[in-house]
């Protein structure tokens, strides 16, 4: 029986054998690149694929990046020294930097607001009872202002995020596909 990565679940009996080298070591399926050597190009591979938690042919548990992998890695770093190379660009700075001006103030004015609420609750029971119309209170009102200012702070940051953040984070993720896929030989 095999896993959803395609490697033999360690069980015991049946098929699984067949899908082991004569070392007894398992085959890892990869796609071939140019000249028919293995690439995993996925900066997401899953942990099942790269083996952790599965034991190699001996009992013991396999390491935890495949040697193929890891030869791949040593050759010339690929897709991960790409990452690198745009995370340390101006222009993922300035988006990040765009981030942390408009994210840093607003968590802490939105959460000054709600300590404040909770302390003014807490300490000043007096005054949070006190009448504003009927049977309304201060608390009532802070209550809903407290409903009130996360849909505002979620609307600003979405408008934010739209108008000052997308584009340019779009263009770096253009950027970076194209960057990776020059690097496994050219068309997709």
């Amino acid at each position: 029986m095999q896993s959803s990565t395609g490697r033999p679940n360690r069980r015991g009996g049946g098929p699984e054998s067949s899908a082991e080298t004569p070392e007894g070591r398992d085959t890892v399926p990869t796609h071939t690149g140019v000249g028919g050597d293995p690439r995993f190009d996925d900066p997401w591979y899953d942990a099942l694929a790269s083996g952790w938690g599965e034991l190699d042919g001996t009992g013991a548990p396999a390491p935890v990046v495949p040697p193929a992998r890891r030869q791949q890695e040593s050759r010339g770093g690929g897709a991960a020294d790409v990452y690198l190379e745009v995370q340390r660009s101006a222009a993922f700075q300035e988006v990040r930097s765009r981030y942390r001006r408009f994210v840093i103030p607003g968590v802490a004015i939105f959460f000054s607001w709600y300590v404040g609420y909770v302390v003014t609750a807490t300490t000043a029971p007096g005054f949070m009872a006190r009448p504003v119309v009927g049977a309304v209170n201060v608390a009532m009102l802070a209550g809903l202002g407290q409903f009130l200012t996360t849909f505002l702070f979620t609307w600003a940051y979405a408008r934010h995020a739209r108008l000052r953040r997308d584009r340019a984070a779009l263009d770096l993720r253009w950027d970076t596909q194209e960057l990776t896929r020059g690097l496994r030989g050219g068309g997709s």
